[in-house]
Parts: structure tokens; C-alpha cells; sequence
């Protein structure tokens, strides 16, 4: 129950239409629900201001059906990452809203959005490979709330590319910057403006890219301050901790 549904509650209460024990049972609610497979946090959202995400990958087709179908009952958003179609579409049979970015592998079903931010994020990518990732951390933003801008294909091999959009990057609140290979656009962003940068190092590369650990190593050891660094691939971290320096 987020904190929207605690103040619903009250104010029915208030104006007569709510009994006290209605009230009790519907604030004093389990938080949470024992599945057997997985445990659901309904707190989460109340607690940290955004709902519990379900992380597909390693589970079933049936087990995240069966997630989302609990889940629906709260009638909050839903965002699941690293879905495949076939979750898709056992999903999109009992809830029709169900929308699915096939790039960025997320399902999402929007109950009730949030007004979006005037500030904004930008996402920055160095190549076209790294679309997959930039389209995860779009996604999730923007469901969290947040304008997002994205700027694509503008690496280091172009590094003049880069400087045709550094209006719209500077203009950001914050900066995600998507690379794979070296990773090294990360570091240079983070010499040119004065907004945090938030760096996501990506599985693209040849081989001594070690699937994306020479990205991670490199943005790990960036002399340029300001930068910070998430997980390989983990747009969907990116995303939730931009959206929280968003909304500062």
C-alpha cells in the first residue's frame, strides 16, 4: 500500500463511508505475501517510494505469471526486467494493459503514473550495440516518473559527435552513460559538465573485453570526478538511483 492508498483510506473514513475495523484490516494488511517461490514486498513502495520490481531472468514463465497476477491485486505499478516475449504474452493474458519493450526486455503495467518531473535524465550511449541497455534504463525512468532525453551512438571513435549534443546532456539533472569495449565515454562526459554521471559499463566487445568487465575496470578507475558506476548491463540500476537524484 503506498502512502497515495493510506491517505485514500483515511479520508473515506473521515467522510463516514469507511467503518473503523474497514480501516484497520485494510492498513493493518500482511506487507507481505509467501508465495513458496517468492515472497512479495507490497511494503516496498511506502517504504522506499518506489514498488518492488520483479527480475525475470532464472525464473519460470508460470512463476512470474504467477507474480504479476499477485501483484495486480494491489492495483500498483508493475515493472518486470529481463523478461523474455513468452512471459509477454502469458502475462498479457490476464492483464490486456500489459506493454512490453522488446529492446530493453521489460514488461510494465501502469496503473497510476506519476506527474513527470520537469528536471529530466539524460542517457548517453557510445554505440548502437548498446541499445539493449539504453532502452532497459529508458523504460524503467520513465515509469519511475522522470522526462528522460536520450542521446545515442555519440563514443569516443566519434568523440565530435558527442560535442553536437552536450546542450542536452549539460541541460540534465543527471547523466547515464551507456558503453561497452573500453568504456572510456564515461570519463569524458564526466570532464565536461557539472551534473553527477552515473556510468553503466555494457557486455559489448571483443574478447579482452572480458564481457564487460575491461568497461567496468576502466569506469572504475575514471580520473574524472562526479563519476559513479553500476553493475555490467544494469540499466535498470542506473535508472533507479538517477530517478532518486532526479526528484531531489
Amino acid at each position: 500500500m503506498d502512502k497515495n492508498k493510506v491517505r485514500q483510506i483515511l479520508q473515506e473514513f473521515k467522510a463516514g463511508n469507511l467503518e473503523l475495523k474497514e480501516v484497520e484490516d485494510s492498513i493493518c494488511e500482511k506487507p507481505f505475501e509467501d508465495m513458496g517461490f517468492a515472497v512479495i514486498d507490497y511494503e516496498r513502495e511506502l517504504r522506499v517510494g518506489y514498488p518492488e520490481t520483479i527480475y525475470c531472468e532464472g525464473k519460470t514463465v508460470l512463476q512470474v505469471k504467477q507474480i504479476v497476477e499477485a501483484m495486480l491485486k494491489k492495483e500498483s505499478n508493475i515493472l518486470a526486467t529481463r523478461a523474455t516475449v513468452e512471459m509477454y504474452t502469458a502475462i498479457k493474458k490476464i492483464c490486456p494493459e500489459a506493454l512490453y519493450n522488446e529492446s530493453g526486455h521489460v514488461i510494465s503495467i501502469r496503473k497510476h503514473m506519476p506527474q513527470l518531473t520537469e528536471s529530466y535524465i539524460a542517457i548517453v550511449s557510445a554505440g548502437t550495440s548498446d541499445l539493449a541497455v539504453v532502452a532497459e534504463a529508458a523504460e524503467v525512468a520513465a515509469l519511475l516518473g522522470n522526462r528522460v532525453e536520450c542521446v545515442v551512438d555519440v563514443g569516443v571513435a566519434g568523440i565530435h559527435r558527442l560535442f553536437a549534443k552536450m546542450d542536452v546532456i549539460r541541460n540534465a539533472k543527471v547523466i547515464i552513460v551507456i558503453a561497452g569495449m573500453e568504456g572510456a565515454l564515461a570519463s569524458v562526459i564526466g570532464g565536461l559538465v557539472d551534473k553527477p554521471v552515473i556510468a553503466v559499463p555494457t557486455s559489448i566487445g571483443y574478447g579482452a573485453n572480458f564481457g564487460g568487465l575491461s568497461a567496468l575496470l576502466c569506469m572504475l578507475n575514471s580520473c574524472a570526478s562526479g563519476v559513479s558506476v553500476v553493475n555490467i548491463d544494469n540499466g535498470y540500476g542506473a535508472a533507479y538511483i538517477a530517478s532518486m537524484i532526479n526528484k531531489l
